[in-house]
């Protein structure tokens, strides 16, 4: 992954703990639970959020993200033997099949194919513990610190386990990924002489959802991540032993859209405020948001903006130009910042250009 998007996610994801949750109107059957809004990380619901737990099948959310990033669509794949031999969900592979990473990537994510999962593996990490030394790598880079991966299918191990936080901090990671959404979003397709169609229930009964994966067995119960977009606005939900999951993230996604609708604070190219500027054939000059920001906020909760410049502005001023920045807070607390830059060029008075120009001459 781009060290410029690590770094942009860690800057995010630092804010899980910045602004805890006070009170809920919703609640969940599941051992742990979390409700993330993925452009600002804020966290709108948390349930024991921390403990380590086992994964099941929502590790496959990793396994696809790093294949995505580490291989090509477009490389075929030969089955071997040992994938056939994979216990669990499958899509069935046969030994010597050949099929491109992109249909096993279907197959993984649709299908919930655990010996999807090891033919991914084999092929992107050249072998199983190849390809987990890249997932652990991939982990630690997203701030997973409290997560282990043994196997890219989420089989139950004792190394493999993860937590709510942990999971939703991936998530947001793998939304931002445009082939992982446009797969796990994607309810029927026939690909490598199969149809497959997606586990995930939420597809048909979300309003908005885009995916991401189901996981169960017997030890982990069952879990599930998924992810909704309403408004332009996307939340992340994750639930680890659940048996009401389903019902459970509908309720989660109703309360987060509702009780914490995102707020555009700043939109690219549009003026946020303006500064005055000295000795100008103007006063003032507008000044505009280099980019977007908006941010989740409840009742009573104010969202504020105010401008910082990097220093007073005299005549002449270019349009384009940085010269501060407009800093964004919920109730006194910053939240963000994002670049000014002068909407128009201003030209000085034609006096104190005279002047200048005669100081110039007499020099």
């Amino acid at each position: 992954m781009p060290k410029r998007i690590l770094c942009c996610l860690t800057a995010v994801l630092l804010l899980y703990s910045v602004f805890p949750c006070r009170s809920y109107a919703v609640s969940t059957s599941a051992a742990s639970a979390i409700l993330v809004d993925v452009n600002s990380g804020r966290v709108l619901y948390e349930q024991n959020a921390d403990a380590k737990m086992l994964i099941a099948s929502t590790t496959k959310i990793m396994t696809a993200l790093v294949a995505i990033q580490e291989g090509s669509l477009s490389d075929v794949v030969t089955v071997d033997r040992e994938t056939t031999l994979t216990e669990g969900s499958s899509m069935y592979l046969k030994e010597g099949e050949q099929l491109t990473l992109e249909t096993l990537l279907y197959g993984l994510m649709l299908c919930s194919g655990n010996d999807a999962a090891v033919a991914i593996a084999g092929h992107v990490g050249g072998s199983q513990a190849g390809f987990v030394a890249l997932m652990n790598e991939t982990a630690g880079e997203l701030g997973m610190e409290h997560s282990s991966f043994a196997n890219p299918n989420g089989l139950d191990h004792e190394d493999h386990y993860s937590t709510a936080r942990d999971m939703a901090r991936l998530a947001c990671a793998a939304v931002q990924n445009e082939t992982l959404v446009r797969i796990a979003s994607t309810q029927t397709v026939t690909a490598g002489g199969r149809t497959m169609t997606n586990h995930n229930k939420l597809l048909r009964y979300v309003d908005g959802c885009i995916g991401l994966k189901t996981g169960y067995t017997r030890a982990a119960g069952r879990t599930l991540v998924s992810c909704a977009e309403r408004n332009g606005q996307r939340l992340v939900a994750v639930t680890l032993q659940d048996g009401n999951d389903w019902a459970d993230h509908q309720a989660l996604f109703d309360y987060g859209f509702s009780a914490y609708p995102a707020r555009r604070a700043a939109v690219l190219g549009h003026t946020v405020g303006t500064a005055e500027v000295r000795g100008g054939v103007s006063d003032t000059v507008p000044l505009t948001a280099a980019s977007g920001f908006s941010w989740p906020v409840g009742a009573g909760e104010r969202l504020e903006t105010r401008v910082e410049l990097d220093r007073p502005l005299a005549a002449p001023v270019l349009a384009g130009t940085a010269v501060g920045q407009a800093v964004f807070t919920l109730d006194g607390a910053e939240v963000g910042r994002v670049d000014l830059l002068c909407g128009r060029t201003v030209p000085p008075e034609l006096k104190t250009a005279m002047g200048a120009l005669k100081t110039r001459l007499s020099e």
